[in-house]
């Protein structure tokens, strides 16, 4: 006969069997330093010592450590990440959950625009003109051209507001690619459904944009080499509200059959001919495909280019994907990050002067606080 004694009997030793399997198995399981569907690096066991005990410090770190390594973290993660979208939360992490399956990005009012716009300013005033051209792009997010994919209680928060503010004040001549990107949204996706940057599609219309205020004739999308190299993207977005069910996304490159590149490291000498390492496809952080992720400066030299102009590009990540459709214009091209080249630009233009335009391009989003900024002057 089962009574309710019994009853409570069982479900403790299931209760103990459960909390002891999970023991041996965060004891005996392997620990992880990085967990690649956040995107981040993982909390290390804390060394234990009495200031940090008496502090509470260790503590603190302890159960930060033990909550990373959890077994089955992953899992368990995505399923509440699961649960909440299909109680319909549109906001997780800071990030809406929008319609199509996007994934955006939210719009905080800046706080840095003063100190920006003085930086750019003196940047701009060392620059002689009547030599160089210089030209400023600041770059919509989706949050801006995909307002209609919006949870309908986001709250308005004008990026272009804050870009025209930046291009009054400066004075540098603006290329505003905000019409060609509404324009072009009927066309295909301009924007990664899982990360925050635009598609390569999204970087076309940038360029036209670019070709529009310079005079320059586009190379047809229809004439170039198209590949889509994965359909397994996750981006930053994904790793942010970690629902690991979402749909990912396609990466597609394009390659000008005329044209014929010299790719130059300056940071680690490697010479290369293409302006994508396919390598990270296999890797999660799959966006670092173009322009081979991150180094200081980066000289690309066209030897089949129409003409002999240069252009130096001071950029974020944003511009990586739009590098392939100006090479065709320029014989030379120089990208700098300057989150990582110490000496400036400025010194850098004042050695080369063969250069005859100069475009600065970011996107609104990360604008605010991109350290590279400081390093434009």
């Amino acid at each position: 006969m089962i009574t309710n004694a019994r009853i409570r009997k069982a479900v403790v030793c299931l209760l103990c069997l459960g909390i002891l399997s999970l023991s041996v198995c965060f004891l005996l399981g392997p620990k992880k330093d990085f967990s690649e569907n956040e995107n981040r690096y993982l909390a290390k066991l804390p060394a234990l010592s009495i200031g940090e005990l008496l502090s509470g410090a260790y503590t603190e770190s302890l159960s930060d450590w033990l909550a990373d390594h959890f077994p089955q973290r992953d899992f368990f993660v995505g399923l509440k990440s699961g649960v909440e979208i299909a109680g319909g939360r549109k906001s997780i992490n800071h990030i809406y959950v929008a319609e199509d399956d996007y994934l955006i990005e939210p719009y905080d009012r800046p706080q840095n625009t003063e100190r920006i716009t003085d930086t750019l300013s003196r940047f701009y005033a060392k620059i002689d003109t009547d030599k160089v051209h210089v030209s400023l792009m600041l770059v919509p997010t989706a949050v801006t051209i995909y307002q209609d994919k919006l949870p309908a209680y986001a709250p308005s928060a004008d990026q272009l507001e804050t870009a025209y503010a930046i291009y009054d004040t400066t004075g540098i001549p603006a290329i505003d690619c905000t019409e060609r990107l509404f324009d072009g949204a009927a066309a295909g996706q301009l924007y990664y459904r899982t990360d925050h940057h635009w598609t390569t599609l999204g970087a076309y219309q940038g360029y036209l944009a670019y070709c529009d205020a310079k005079g320059i004739v586009p190379v047809a999308l229809e004439s170039l080499t198209q590949q889509t190299v994965t359909e397994e993207f996750a981006g930053t977005l994904y790793s942010k509200i970690n629902d690991y069910s979402h749909k990912k996304d396609a990466i597609t490159i394009y390659t000008n059959p005329e044209d014929r590149l010299i790719v130059t490291y300056a940071d680690t000498g490697e010479v290369t001919d293409s302006l994508y390492n396919l390598d990270y496809v296999k890797e999660k952080d799959k966006y670092s495909l173009f322009l081979n992720n991150i180094h200081p400066l980066i000289e690309i030299e066209n030897v089949a280019a129409a003409s002999q102009d240069e252009l130096v590009l001071i950029k974020d990540s944003y511009a990586n994907s739009i590098v392939p459709f100006l090479v065709h214009h320029y014989r030379k091209i120089y990208v700098f990050d300057t989150r990582y080249y110490r000496d400036g630009p400025s010194s850098f233009l004042a050695d080369h002067e063969a250069v005859t335009d100069i475009l600065i391009l970011y996107n609104l989003n990360t604008l605010d606080n991109d350290t590279g900024i400081r390093g434009i002057y």
